[in-house]
């Protein structure tokens, strides 16, 4: 695992705010990428992600769906996003299966919450403090609409920011991700009411557990959580109540 710089390109071409556009020229949602999806899932690729470049500068926009394709993202397209990690007062990770209607990575375990921050004021940032609070915002959306967990559960101020992960994964051969990925660990005893378009089971479980579920062949796990659990979960974890301090705000970004 590296944490050297570098710039995002496309056949030498660098990502500018300027020329992303004509780089990754936008596509209609109602075309070929998406039919036979669910409709809530299709409406939600118009979502806008920020685009950086590998450094985590924004550098312009582009829909969710223009972000997922694998036919731009092996260009080096890139959008900044984020994975939350709740854990209850037994110290047990709440887990959640995606949904069967997710485009990418369906029926697949994960950690509590995988999403993007959005090109809204509340949720930006061209600094890293700033956009430290802004994925804090982007993480209390997405836990309220795919698990019904209420933003008074998860107040901001909860939220530990611990490092920024670049790594690239395809789901098929037609969709995949390619983030700077902000790590957030919580802990909180909340209420869950999950959204059936967005999660399909939840559960919590001990380190133990977790390292169980893996060698079960029968379960399926996102590459993101796989790649966080086998690098530093386990310690992170083990650190959470008391040591969990030496790992947040790490400034630099960890590459896989």
């Amino acid at each position: 695992m590296s944490t050297t710089t570098t710039t995002t390109t496309t056949q030498n071409t660098p990502i500018t705010a300027e020329n992303i556009l004509r780089l990754f020229p936008d596509i209609d949602t109602s075309g070929e990428a998406l039919e036979g999806h669910d409709e809530e899932q299709i409406r939600l690729m118009d979502e806008v992600c920020i685009v950086t470049d590998e450094n985590d500068l924004p550098i312009g926009t582009a829909s969710k769906k223009l972000c997922h394709l694998m036919t731009n993202i092996d260009k080096g397209l890139l959008h900044r996003a984020f994975s939350v990690f709740l854990f209850n007062d037994k110290n047990e990770l709440l887990l959640q299966q995606r949904a069967s209607e997710k485009i990418t990575f369906p029926d697949m375990w994960t950690n509590t919450c995988c999403s993007h921050p959005l090109h809204v004021s509340t949720e930006t940032g061209s600094n890293l403090p700033d956009s430290i609070r802004g994925v804090k915002n982007a993480a209390q959306r997405k836990l309220d609409h795919e698990l019904g967990i209420k933003k008074e559960q998860v107040p901001l101020e909860d939220f530990h920011f611990l490092t920024r992960i670049h790594y690239k994964a395809p789901s098929d051969g037609k969709w995949g991700e390619h983030e700077i990925d902000y790590i957030l660990f919580i802990k909180a005893d909340v209420d869950l009411a999950p959204s059936p378009n967005e999660v399909k089971d939840t559960q919590y479980v001990s380190a133990e557990k977790l390292k169980q579920l893996f060698e079960d062949p029968s379960l399926k796990f996102t590459p993101w959580f796989k790649l966080i659990c086998n690098s530093m979960l386990f310690e992170w974890w083990s650190h959470l109540d008391n040591g969990l301090e030496k790992y947040t705000n790490e400034q630099e970004i960890r590459r896989m």
